[in-house]
């Protein structure tokens, strides 16, 4: 009888093309075999951001190798792969399309199962790669294209509380490090500017921090560190305003994380208070210490991802393959990626002019 369980992930749906092997022991103990992740920084920093052609481009020319790579990194035997997990969504459509109809082949190859996964659930299942979390919990998703506050219910039951109604935070910190003059990726640099500034040197709007619930909003942020850079001469200045800016960012986050906690006791109470941080801005360490006072403050218990696991990769993609193939939940060949794929399904829309708070 066989003892573990091994679940190839695969993800593609950005600029990073990425795969990884994982193992569940007869004891629910999760391992990660290899986990290979190839970014395109190169490829894509003369552009200030992601261009999604170069981008497909990039993940034909790598997935092969990289797949190769994990393959031989986890020491199993292919065959052993009891099923292939792939990002369907959300993303651009044109890099998506590129690792499920890879992940498919493999799988069709092994006549193995076929998971389809929603990349914004790799996020928010990755702290189980190396934490016990029981549901359900509260989550903070902060990447460069999403910010929200989640009921993580159950695997693939979702219940938004509150998003960002304009930018997302990982947006927010890119557009900055750009007016800043720093090269893209410019989000972990901002954290490093902000160590060498003073805090209070700007005053910086905060937009619906007193209204919305737990709704967020960026781009005011955006348009005032935009006007205040015009007439930055100096380097200490871009230090200063980084150093604003990411308080600014702590100050909205923090306001609105004590809503969201407000709102997860309230619905499930007398349960575990867990509070799970995900995404690529969970991995700013500054952001990090502030939530988890917070949290403490509140009774609640802060658990985010590794650092290396907060950035897209594929062993978040893997983990959630793992909890679906457990249950018998496998994909048609025939599915088809989703650019839009929001995690609950049921709440509305909330960007663009008009949005009524």
């Amino acid at each position: 009888m066989k003892k573990k369980t091994i679940i190839m992930g695969i993800e593609s749906s950005c600029d990073e093309t990425a795969v990884a092997i994982i193992e569940e022991n007869k004891d629910s103990k999760v391992k990660i075999l290899s986990n290979v992740v190839s970014s395109q920084i190169d490829v894509h920093k003369e552009f200030g951001g992601v261009v999604p052609e170069l981008a497909a481009r990039a993940h034909v020319e790598k997935i092969d190798f990289i797949t190769k790579k994990a393959i031989e990194e986890s020491n199993v035997k292919i065959e052993d792969i009891d099923a292939v997990a792939a990002t369907a969504g959300p993303g651009l459509i044109v890099c998506l399309s590129v690792g499920l109809s890879f992940a498919k082949t493999i799988s069709l190859s092994l006549k193995k199962p076929f998971i389809a996964v929603n990349h914004l659930e790799g996020h928010a299942l990755s702290p189980k790669l190396n934490s016990k979390i029981n549901y359900p919990y509260l989550l903070l998703l902060i990447s460069g294209g999403h910010s929200q506050f989640l009921c993580v219910q159950n695997l693939g039951k979702y219940k938004r509380l509150g998003t960002t109604i304009d930018d997302a935070v990982g947006e927010a910190y890119d557009k900055t490090a750009k007016l800043l003059g720093i090269e893209f990726p410019g989000g972990p640099q901002i954290e490093k500017y902000a160590k060498l500034g003073n805090k209070n040197s700007y005053k910086l709007p905060k937009p619906i921090i007193n209204k919305g619930g737990c709704n967020l909003s960026f781009a005011g942020l955006k348009t005032a560190v935009l006007k205040i850079s015009k007439n930055i001469k100096y380097k200490q200045e871009k230090y200063d305003l980084a150093a604003s800016f990411q308080k600014t960012i702590e100050d909205i986050l923090c306001t609105k994380t004590k809503v969201a906690f407000f709102e997860f006791k309230k619905k499930y109470t007398n349960k575990n208070n867990t509070f799970v941080i995900a995404g690529g801005v969970a991995s700013n360490k500054s952001l990090r210490k502030k939530l988890i006072n917070l949290s403490k403050e509140n009774n609640f218990d802060a658990i985010f991802p590794p650092i290396h696991l907060c950035s897209d990769n594929a062993a978040m993609i893997a983990m959630v393959g793992l909890e679906k193939y457990k249950i018998g939940l496998y994909d048609s060949f025939n599915f088809s990626p989703k650019p839009r794929w929001p995690l609950d399904e049921k709440a509305p829309f909330l960007k663009g002019a008009g949005v009524k708070l």
